[in-house]
């Protein structure tokens, strides 16, 4: 076990600080890739591409993406995978054991393959997959309102953006049958929001709760697709201009 949870936020949140990275252990394509697929498809729209794995440890997380269109213009980019095994999810705890992951993007987001080899383009791909395994390394679990700093101590994702964490929340810009599927085995699979956040958000977070700054991201308009230049809710919490 290589999670630490001895501390406790200002809001009353666990902190859990990961340490010591398990071996790297190989892994193929899971059992519901066609379900997790076919589900996409009917609740989001037609998959348009698939960024499949070549190397994989763990889980294999494939990245299956949704293109924009008139009636939505945003991209949605999907993990497959990450619910191969199950989390370590505390008894008690009103969350699935098994999740997929999922960024919004404005439709003109670059994805070539020329774009992708630069790191401004390829954060959020980034992103869900190391969210996506994270549990699995770590023998820990995501869930509503988890927050996870990019590093310790935490640095933007790229250095055109000034998010340096992300923050678990539902899919609120899909509709609602998505965020769940049950398999024909009777397999629960819960589908969650990725969403980036500023550092003076993160604090907010973590000193009150994730409730407080959803309050303010419902205020100023803000749900789960990625604005790269977005408002920052936090800055208000330390006097500063929003």
């Amino acid at each position: 076990m290589s999670n630490d949870y001895d501390e406790v936020s200002p809001g009353g949140s666990p902190i859990h600080r990961h340490r010591d990275e398990n071996a790297f252990t190989a892994a193929s394509e899971g059992p519901n890739v066609a379900a997790i697929a076919a589900h996409i498809a009917q609740h989001l729209g037609p998959v348009a591409g698939v960024y499949h794995e070549i190397i994989s440890d763990t889980v294999r997380i494939d990245l299956h993406v949704v293109a924009a269109t008139d009636a939505f213009p945003f991209l949605r980019i999907v993990t497959s995978g990450m619910s191969d095994l199950p989390m370590d999810v505390p008894e008690g705890a009103e969350s699935p054991d098994r999740l997929e992951l999922m960024v919004t993007l404005p439709g003109t987001w670059p994805l070539s393959e020329t774009a992708l080899a630069d790191e401004r383009s390829y954060w959020p791909l980034r992103l869900l997959k190391t969210l996506a395994r994270l549990p699995h390394k770590y023998d820990t679990w995501l869930g509503f309102g988890h927050s996870i700093p990019n590093g310790m101590p935490a640095e933007p994702y790229a250095t055109t953006v000034g998010f340096q964490g992300a923050l678990i929340l539902p899919p609120a810009s899909a509709p609602d049958a998505f965020a769940h599927l049950t398999t024909d085995d009777g397999t629960l699979i819960g589908f969650m929001a990725v969403v980036p956040v500023y550092p003076e958000e993160m604090a907010l977070k973590l000193e009150d709760d994730a409730e407080a700054l959803l309050a303010r991201f419902s205020a100023k308009g803000i749900s789960d697709i990625i604005d790269p230049f977005r408002l920052n809710v936090g800055a208000t919490h330390y006097g500063l201009h929003s």
